[in-house]
């Protein structure tokens, strides 16, 4: 049994996340060492995703899952594809970031 299924769940946002940003370097798929990468990660990526959910309820994974990876995914954007985000844009994200810390802390769906 996992010692705790956030590990698991945070290697796997770690690895899609990097599958996504190599999708943005396969260039429609014409790129075939980003394409492979992309769907290594992705692979990996699903199947810790599902190591994780053997103790966490699925939406309450998905949620941490995508609120971690769309942060992490727009701050690559903005680092290294120089893709700036607008003032509505930060905010989205940050309401979306806020959910997923009220649901963690005070959701008895979670467990704590």
């Amino acid at each position: 049994m996992i010692a705790s299924p956030y590990v698991p769940l945070l290697a796997a946002i770690a690895l899609e996340v990097v599958g996504t940003s190599l999708l943005q370097r396969s260039e429609q798929f014409s790129r075939i060492a980003p394409t492979i990468g992309m769907a290594l990660c992705y692979l990996a990526s699903f199947y810790l995703l599902s190591l994780s959910l053997r103790a966490l309820p699925l939406g309450i994974a998905y949620a941490i899952w995508s609120a971690v990876g769309i942060v992490l995914v727009a701050t690559i954007g903005l680092v290294f594809f120089g893709q700036r985000l607008d003032m509505p844009a930060v905010l989205g994200l940050g309401l979306i970031v806020a959910g997923v810390v009220v649901v963690n802390l005070f959701s008895k769906s979670v467990g704590h």
